[in-house]
This record gives C-alpha cells, structure tokens and sequence, in this order.
C-alpha cells in the first residue's frame, strides 16, 4: 500500500471533523504538538544522562570499598 491520495486524505479529514467537531481540532493538534515537544526534550535529558554517566568518575581519595558481591570459589566438593 502506497501514500493515500488527495480524495483520501479529504475523506480522513471529514471523518476527523464529524468526530471531533471543528472546534476541537485546534485543541487537539496543540495538545499533539506539545507531546511532541516533551517527547523530544526528554529524549535530550536521557541522552545527556546517558553521556555524563559514561564519563569516568573521578575518585576521591584512597579509601579502598569491599566488594558486594559474594566470593567465588574454585574448589568443588566430592560426594561419595
């Protein structure tokens, strides 16, 4: 299926109107635009989120922090 066409397009837009009224078009279509603007602006902060959080820290001092994880062992245990 390809774009549709101008009688289409004018068939989708009476039926837009029949539904929502001409008064509410208006409305809608800035409510729309302004989802997009904060879809947008949203995709910028997790972008610069995500490169201030692939920097490399800086580390202050030398105090040396235990790891959370629990230790691994390398030995396996025999059962008769």
């Amino acid at each position: 299926m390809g774009m549709p066409g101008g009688t289409e397009l004018l068939i989708i837009l009476a039926i837009v109107v029949l539904l929502f009224g001409a008064k509410k078009i208006p409305d809608l279509a800035k409510g729309l635009g302004k989802g997009i603007k904060n879809f947008k602006s949203e995709m910028k902060d997790i972008d610069s989120e995500t490169a201030s959080a692939e920097a490399p820290k800086k580390v202050e001092g030398s105090e040396e922090t235990a790891s959370t994880e629990a230790p691994k062992t390398t030995e396996t245990t025999k059962q008769a």
